[in-house]
């Protein structure tokens, strides 16, 4: 059986060079609303989302995630938003939580337009006294026992931005009937 949301899945692909230009704002809200709808252990709503438009602080972002792989560059690919998906560290689920949203926000920005690309360290980035100081001047609630599980960067993506889907493996699933 084939449906849309399936096609939107097989399409989906990570991103690696966007257009600078920032996300239609109804089709980001609409990627946001669909991470926060993404199931989570015994329904507790862990997950945090800080949503980064500024070029200033995407740079900022962008630089903290290289220096934690000990390199130059921009891992961010040049996109102009970045969804960082934070949660309560407290809580038993959290990072099964959080990697749920990550999934609804790559999934729903395929199904309106927009491209996105997981891109890891964030729980390095926001562990450290500079990543500790940006959530309190951002603001979040309960920064302190926040733990970083993921940056989705989000944009339009550039002309080749996009590599083709490899075919999928053989044998990964079993049906024991």
């Amino acid at each position: 059986m084939k449906n849309e949301v399936l096609t939107a899945l097989q399409n989906r692909r990570s991103c690696r060079s966007y257009e600078d230009r920032q996300p239609d704002p109804a089709a980001l809200e609409a990627v946001v609303n669909a991470a926060l709808w993404a199931p989570s252990g015994m329904g507790r709503q862990s997950t945090v989302i800080v949503v980064v438009q500024d070029p200033a602080t995407v740079r900022k972002l962008s630089a903290m995630n290289a220096a934690v792989m000990g390199r130059d560059g921009d891992p961010f690919y040049g996109a102009p938003c970045v969804a960082v998906v934070l949660v309560d560290r407290t809580v038993s689920t959290c990072v099964e939580d959080g990697s749920l949203a990550m999934g609804n926000l790559l999934n729903a920005a395929e199904s309106v337009g927009l491209s996105g690309c997981w891109i890891h360290r964030a729980r390095e980035m926001f562990d450290s006294p500079e990543g500790k100081a940006l959530l309190n001047e951002w603001g979040v609630p309960n920064a302190e026992n926040l733990m970083g599980v993921g940056n989705c960067i989000l944009g339009y993506a550039a002309p080749g931005g996009k590599k083709p889907a490899a075919p999928r493996r053989e044998g990964r699933v079993v049906y024991v009937k």
